[in-house]
């Protein structure tokens, strides 16, 4: 019976088919029922459609036009040549550059010719194809036709393209268009030319046809006559297609064209395609000529404008200070406005670009967090993750993301429990409120997923809650034990991050454990009375304090392989400062140990003095060890006149802040 009904439908949809030749407009709504209960079949499969494209007017077979595959050359009058002429103005105007980087065109066209009008009205590809197959009479209606279906195939869905992709290519007038468009391909006119290239590209014919080669080719010749949109146009094709021989080719001439033209090019939309088409490949000196033409535009910056210029920079991996400020705040001001897909792209573009902005970071979490209740926890996953990478805590987020977790746990499957214990360990947040129940369910889900994570997972899972002072004992023991039976089997680890991992969580199990107590003695070893050139300045500023470099230690090495950039003993009262050789000759338990720990600024927080995961499993473990830590970010101290950081040291030190132990950890909860 399934067979019988499969027959039925299959002859309907041929019948249909090729009577639409006939009468194109009567069926639309038949076509889309056949659609969806048709069987997929990839229409780029069939050996007679790729005859077709291969073998189209076998007439110019012996001509210079062949297949990339076949080591087609390419023209011989060189890339220059194809810049030597002024561009005229072409009839194509393009209002809009969409997230898939098509465009949609409006063509000065003779409206009083029925078929253009008839062809606004098609409301599926298949419909501009009959249109084409009853009425085009030019080359003019094919290649509209042809941009038409591109326009209506990409409003599409993912499942409708594919099989409204098959029907496209199984119509009988696209094999008709593509025979028509090769053999006038040189006599079409540059707009035409362009977007038809265009149109079969995101179609998905094959690049190594001889009609896509021959489009290739045939926009080598006239690249010189391309009007600025047409180039915009021509980038965006080029950027979605594998290199060959003239691609290759067309993208150089391409480069040098948008060189000389650069000046001229006044629409910033035109400049932000150009920059994410020409992408991180282009030379500097272009990257700087592209930032300079959009900054002679930047006081019309649109809030559109701003969201796409992001990605623009980003995809050329620029960082312009000039251009990203005030689109930063274009963004802050309209933040409401930005979809949810657009917020990720943004961080992920400041990545990119390596552009820190806390203010714009800020304005995009509390966005997210006063409208928390609108987004999956799935959604709040990745904007964490996404803030996460750039090294931004957005306390107030973390905590109300917290709070889902405790009340309802079962979305964290192993990919999702992954993300969250990678980003709360990174970011050294603990919830403020529930912080034991939100470990403990963390814990618990690990638990679950025991049976089917892998080595490498499971380490990372116990290595990311040992950093917030959280023992996993199940897990642990499982990790260990696999350890001792060397079934801990790593992939391959050049940076030893593997080995690093699994060394932290064996101290952490010494250090964290409720059962170690402060030794009342800690060995350690100076490794060298030689500074970094880094913390030359912090030598000179406590030799000034202090007055000998006998009152403190610098390079000093610690058991659990731990290192302090220089230490400082104080007598009980913490009023004085106690040299090195007195404390060693006569240990005393009651002497004050201080720890400075210069640190670069990306091991904290961004734009704040909290310091990121590993540093604060440091700080804690020496504070277990005995020391009293003070954290500096070397940056800014080196930023600082030499008096300036000689009276911050000397806060630093009789301060009562510096002692201290108060860390946020769960490790209580053990």
């Amino acid at each position: 019976m399934n067979n019988k009904i499969s027959y039925l439908l299959n002859t309907v949809r041929c019948v249909h088919r090729y009577s639409s030749v006939l009468t194109p407009k009567s069926s639309a709504t038949t076509r889309k029922h056949i659609l969806w209960i048709g069987r997929y079949r990839d229409p780029l499969g069939n050996v007679n459609f790729r005859k077709l494209l291969i073998n189209i007017l076998p007439s110019l077979h012996g001509s210079s036009l062949r297949f990339a595959s076949q080591k087609t050359d390419v023209y011989s009058t060189g890339a220059e040549a194809l810049v030597s002429e002024k561009a005229s103005q072409s009839s194509l105007e393009v209002e809009k550059l969409d997230d898939a980087g098509s465009f949609k065109a409006k063509r000065a066209v003779d409206h009083s010719d029925p078929f253009f009008t008839s062809l606004q009205k098609c409301s599926c590809p298949c419909d501009a194809l009959d249109l084409a197959a009853e009425a085009a009479v030019s080359i003019k209606h094919y290649t509209n036709a042809l941009t038409m279906a591109w326009r209506l195939y990409k409003n599409l869905s993912e499942e409708q393209q594919r099989y409204e992709r098959q029907l496209i290519f199984e119509h009988p007038a696209f094999a008709k268009l593509c025979q028509q468009l090769l053999r006038d391909a040189r006599r079409v006119t540059r707009g035409d030319l362009v977007f038809s290239l265009h149109a079969l590209v995101n179609l998905g014919v094959p690049q190594n046809t001889l009609l896509l080669q021959t489009l290739v080719r045939v926009c080598q010749e006239k690249l010189n006559q391309l009007d600025n949109r047409c180039i915009s146009v021509l980038a965006t094709t080029l950027a979605g297609m594998d290199k060959d021989k003239n691609v290759s080719a067309l993208q150089a001439g391409l480069q040098l064209l948008v060189e000389q033209r650069i000046s001229s090019i006044r629409d910033i939309f035109i400049l932000q395609n150009l920059m994410k088409c020409l992408g991180k490949d282009a030379p500097v000196f272009l990257k700087k000529k592209l930032e300079m033409a959009v900054l002679r535009e930047i006081d019309g910056l649109t809030f559109p404008n701003a969201l796409r210029m992001f990605l623009a920079l980003a995809a050329m991996n620029y960082c312009s200070l000039p251009i990203l400020n005030p689109c930063s705040k274009k963004i802050q001001e309209n933040v409401h406005d930005v979809p949810f897909r657009q917020l990720i792209l943004i961080l992920e573009a400041c990545h990119t670009v390596q552009y820190r902005n806390v203010k714009l970071f800020s304005a995009l979490a509390d966005y997210i967090h006063s409208t928390a209740y609108l987004w999956d926890k799935r959604q709040i996953i990745l904007f964490l993750s996404s803030c996460e990478t750039l090294g931004f805590q957005p306390t107030e987020l973390l905590d109300i993301f917290a709070e889902k977790v405790t009340e309802d746990p079962d979305f964290l499957n192993l990919k999702n429990l992954l993300t969250v214990l990678r980003v709360y360990s990174r970011l050294n947040h603990v919830p403020r409120v529930q912080k034991h129940l939100f470990f403990e369910i963390l814990h618990s889900c690990l638990n679950k997923c025991l049976p089917q994570i892998s080595n490498i997972e499971l380490l990372k899972a116990v290595y990311s809650l040992g950093i917030l002072g959280y023992l996993p004992q199940r897990a642990l023991d499982e990790l260990l034990q696999k350890d001792s039976k060397d079934e801990l089997v790593l992939p391959d680890d050049p940076k030893e991050q593997n080995t690093m991992m699994l060394r932290c969580v064996k101290t952490c199990m010494e250090l964290d454990s409720p059962s170690f107590t402060k030794p009342a003695f800690v060995p350690t070893e100076n490794m060298s009375s030689l500074v970094s050139f880094n913390l030359r300045k912090a030598q000179e500023a406590l030799i000034e304090l202090l007055g000998d470099e006998n009152m403190f230690l610098q390079n000093v090495q610690l058991p659990y392989r731990y290192h302090i950039d220089f230490e400082i003993r104080m007598d009980s009262d913490r009023k004085r400062v106690l040299p090195i050789t007195a404390t060693d000759d006569h240990p005393d338990s009651r002497v004050q140990r201080l720890a400075f720990l210069f640190a670069p600024a990306s091991a904290f927080c961004l734009g704040t003095t909290h310091p990121q995961g590993k540093l604060a499993m440091k700080k804690r473990h020496l504070n277990k060890l005995g020391y009293h830590v003070i954290l500096i970010q070397n940056k800014k101290f080196q930023e600082m006149k030499n008096e300036d950081a000689v009276e911050f040291l000397k806060r630093k030190i009789y301060s009562e802040d510096a002692f201290s132990f108060s860390e946020a950890t769960v490790q209580n909860n053990n």
